[in-house]
C-alpha cells in the first residue's frame, strides 16, 4: 500500500475538520464538475476549444519572445495566489516553447541566514530581467504580504515596512523601462482542498505538497485577511494586481496568458488571439471571491 504524505494528514483533515459544505462539495461532484458555487461556468473548458485556443496563443508567445530579443526589452511577471491555484501549471504553458536562456522561472526557496540580514527586496533584484530577457516569478516578494504573516515569519513591523517601501519598489521597475505584469490566480476552498487530495493520491504529484499546504488547511481565514489586505495596499494604477479565478484550470490559463499579451505591444501581435481576457473569471481585486 501507497503511504500518503505527512501521515495522510490532508486526507484527515477532510475526513475530521473540513467544513460541512466543503467537504460535500467535494463528495457530489464530478470530475468535469466546478465546484465553487459562485462560478460563472458550470464544466470545464471543452479539451478541443481549450487545445485550439491554446495552441494560437502559443504561437503569440513566441512572436513575443522575438519582439523581446529584437528590441531589447525587459518583462516581468509576478505570479502569486492561493496554494494550488495553477500558478505552476500556468507558468508550465507560458515557457513550453520558449528558448529558456530567453524566458526563466524564478522560484526562490526560503532565505539564507545571510539573506535574512539584507534590505527585503535584495535578493529579488538581481533575477530582474536584462534586455532581451522574460522573467517569470513563481512567488516573490509578496511572500510577506501574506505567507509569511499567516505564519509569523516576519514580524508586524517587518510587514509594515514592506507596505511601507513596495510602492516605490515597484515604481521603479516600471519607471526603469521593464514591462511589470502582477497575476493573482484565486481558487475556491472546495476546489483547493480537492486538488491537495488529488496531490496526495498521486505519487508523480506529491512532491508539490509542503507542510505549508498542509498547515494553510486550517488557516483559511488568516489568509483571506492577509490577501485582502495586500490587495487594498498594493493595487496601484502604475502596477495593478490581475485576479485571475482559477477554478477552471484551462480557462485560467487562456485568460493568465491572455493577460500578459494583452499588455505588450510586439511586433505581428493578433489582437483576436492576444485580446483581453475574458472578463467573467479575470479583472482587478473585484473579481477575488471568497
Amino acid at each position: 500500500m501507497m503511504s500518503l504524505p505527512f501521515d495522510g494528514a490532508i486526507s484527515t483533515y477532510f475526513n475530521d475538520d473540513a467544513p460541512a459544505a466543503v467537504r460535500d462539495a467535494i463528495s457530489g461532484a464530478g470530475k468535469k464538475d466546478i465546484i465553487t458555487a459562485s462560478y460563472p461556468y458550470a464544466k470545464r473548458m471543452k479539451t478541443a476549444d481549450y487545445e485550439a485556443t491554446m495552441a494560437a496563443l502559443q504561437i503569440e508567445l513566441v512572436k513575443c519572445q522575438a519582439w523581446v530579443k529584437a528590441t531589447n526589452a525587459r518583462v516581468a511577471v509576478v505570479f502569486e495566489g492561493r496554494d494550488a491555484a495553477g500558478k505552476g501549471g500556468a507558468i508550465k504553458r507560458i515557457r513550453e516553447n520558449l528558448n529558456p536562456r530567453i524566458a526563466n522561472v524564478v522560484a526562490l526557496s526560503k532565505p539564507s541566514d545571510r539573506e535574512k540580514t539584507q534590505w527585503y527586496f535584495q535578493r529579488y533584484i538581481s533575477h530582474l530581467p536584462a534586455g532581451g530577457e522574460i522573467t517569470l516569478f513563481d512567488r516573490s516578494w509578496y511572500n510577506r504580504g501574506v505567507v509569511e504573516n499567516v505564519f509569523e515569519f516576519c514580524t508586524p513591523e517587518q510587514r509594515q515596512s514592506f507596505f511601507w517601501q513596495l510602492p516605490e519598489f515597484e515604481e521603479m521597475l516600471v519607471d526603469e523601462g521593464i514591462h511589470f505584469a502582477k497575476i493573482w490566480q484565486n481558487v475556491g476552498r472546495a476546489e483547493q482542498l480537492r486538488r491537495f487530495l488529488s496531490r496526495e493520491k498521486d505519487p508523480l504529484k506529491q512532491w508539490k505538497l509542503s507542510w505549508i499546504d498542509v498547515e494553510g488547511l486550517k488557516r483559511w481565514d488568516a489568509y483571506s485577511d492577509s490577501i485582502e489586505e495586500t490587495f487594498a495596499r498594493s493595487h496601484k494604477d502604475i502596477a495593478p494586481w490581475t485576479i485571475v479565478r482559477s477554478d477552471d484550470k484551462r480557462r485560467a490559463r487562456i485568460a493568465t496568458i491572455r493577460a500578459v499579451l494583452s499588455q505588450i505591444d510586439y511586433d505581428g501581435k493578433d489582437p483576436s488571439i492576444a485580446c483581453p481576457p475574458d472578463d467573467k473569471i479575470c479583472g482587478g481585486p473585484e473579481m477575488w471571491v471568497e
